[in-house]
Order: C-alpha cells, then structure tokens, then sequence
C-alpha cells in the first residue's frame, strides 16, 4: 500500500480517491470544496490545509484539475508541488489538458528527478465511482510500471500510449469522437420521435444494429429511456457541457497545429459551443439532446 496526496475532489477525482481509500492506501485530499473534503475524509482519507501541507510524506501525487492552467498552477514556479517534493516522487496528472502542457510539466519534473505520468481517465462518473476507469498514460516505461499498481484501484483497463503527452493526445482524441457520437445519437432520436417512434423502442432497435455506440447503449441522452443515467436526473451530475467543450478546444488547436482536418470535429464544438451559451453549460454533455428536443 502507498502513501497517496489526491488534489482535485470533482465528479471524477472524488470517486477515484475513494477508490484508492477502500484499496487500503493511506491517502491525504485536498480541494478547495470544503463539502468534498469532508465526504473524504469520513470516508476515511485524511486532509490538510494546503495543497503543500497535503504533499508531505507522499510517494505518490495525483491530481485530477479542470484545465491545464490549474494544472500548471499546482505543480510550476517557486510555489509550486514540483519545487517542493523531494526526488523520486511519483507524480500522476489526470486532468485532461493540452499535450503540450504535458510535456511543459514533465520537463520541470524530469529536471527535479521527480517521475511525471500524465494520465487522463475516459469512462466518466460512472466509471469512477465503480473502479472501472480507462487510464490513458504518457510517459516512460518505468514510471508507468510504477504508477500501474496504484491506477489499478481505480481503473480497468491501464493503456501506456507512449511518451510525456501522448496519453492528452489520445485523450482528445477519444472525447472529440464521443461528442461526435451524442450529437449523432441525439439527432437521429430527434428525427425518429418526430416520426412517431418510441424514443425506446428505437434506441433498441440501433442498439441492435450497426448504429450501435457506447453513447447509445450505455448512456442513452434521451430522457426516461435508461435508468441511471444523467438524462434521467434532468442531466444532472455527469462530465459538463463546459468541460466537453473545453476538450473539444483540445482537439481543435491540435488539429490546427498538426494540420489535420476534422470538419466533423470542428461541427461538434460548435454545436457543443451553441449549447453552451444557451445556459446549459453546467449540465452533462448529453443534454446536447435538447439541442434537437427544446425543453
């Protein structure tokens, strides 16, 4: 068992920390949400003041932030974690942020001694309340077979995708296909229940046939059709509309940067985009439904 500092206690990071307490690793939380600390903490996990008082005595560091600033901000400059943690540190990132900030922090970790994944989940709430998480990591080969045992608490399935940043890239990646996936999973329902059609019976029919996707079978966006699921709960909880669209920036300036066309791509972010301004930013990404189905 490993002495773990968990920072980051949102939708994801707060299940997956859990995970690891019923694991039996000894780990120390730090957010800035009081709520979530303490939902920790009863748990069993412990906790400090600062994200710095949080590190000490830790072999292993994860965070889990919203955006690669956060990221920075934690681990970069004289008041960061990476000036402050002593060598040979383990330090996994699994927020989902731009490769290139991956490869920024790396860098300062390499020349700190200090062994960096970066690590980026798929799998969302779900999956991290049930330990089944996908980890999609950058990074060496020794750093990855150290951080596997560890990820193993609360993953699935562990993939090495290659060196510092390729786990990001793989990551937006992943995204920008799933938005892709609800957006065309919520129009053709749109389409069928405006024929008529049980938005049920269809969701079983493409189920069934070559229509079929995890949006779709897993995760239906279509209000009532499946328990469980945020478009049950008036599509609230899940992974945010905001969040979805900061990904899809992701994959939008990598495309640009690498020259790649991703007009289905580009389409998903406006849509995602729209969405957004018309105030549903806080909700799951499945809500794009109302897009096609106004409330």
């Amino acid at each position: 068992m490993a002495t773990i500092t968990f920072i980051g206690l949102g939708n994801m990071g707060g299940p997956m920390a859990s995970n690891l307490v019923r694991a039996g690793h000894d780990v120390t939380v730090f957010d800035l949400s009081k709520d979530a600390v303490a939902a920790l903490v009863s748990e069993g996990a412990k906790t400090a003041d600062t994200a710095h008082d949080a590190a000490k005595g830790a072999e292993c560091v994860i965070t889990m932030l919203p955006a690669g600033k956060h990221v920075e901000a934690v681990y970069l400059g004289e008041d960061g974690l990476l000036a402050a943690l002593p060598e040979g540190t383990l330090v996994i990132d699994s927020s989902t942020i731009s490769p290139e900030t991956a490869r920024g922090v790396a860098e300062q970790a390499e020349r700190k001694r200090i062994p960096f994944l970066d690590a980026p989940v798929s799998g969302g709430v779900g999956g991290a309340t049930a330990g089944t998480l996908t980890f999609i990591c950058g990074g060496d080969e020794e750093t990855f077979s150290k951080a596997k045992p560890i990820l193993e608490a609360m993953g699935k399935n562990i993939f090495h995708a290659g060196d510092h940043g390729a786990g990001q890239v793989a990551k937006i990646c992943n995204n920008m296909l799933l938005a892709i996936l609800m957006a065309g999973t919520s129009e053709a329902l749109a389409l069928g229940v405006k024929n008529g059609l049980d938005p049920a019976v269809l969701s079983e029919v493409m189920k069934q046939s070559s229509g079929g996707n995890w949006a779709l079978n897993v995760y239906n966006p279509w209000p009532g059709v499946m328990d469980g699921v945020p478009a049950s709960r008036d599509y609230q909880g899940g992974f945010l509309v905001n969040l979805m669209n900061k990904d899809l920036g992701l994959a939008f300036d990598n495309a640009v940067k690498n020259q790649a066309a991703i007009p289905m791509g580009s389409l998903a972010r406006n849509l995602f985009t729209l969405h957004a301004e018309h105030g549903n930013g806080t909700l799951d990404f499945s809500s794009i439904q109302r897009f096609y189905k106004p409330e």
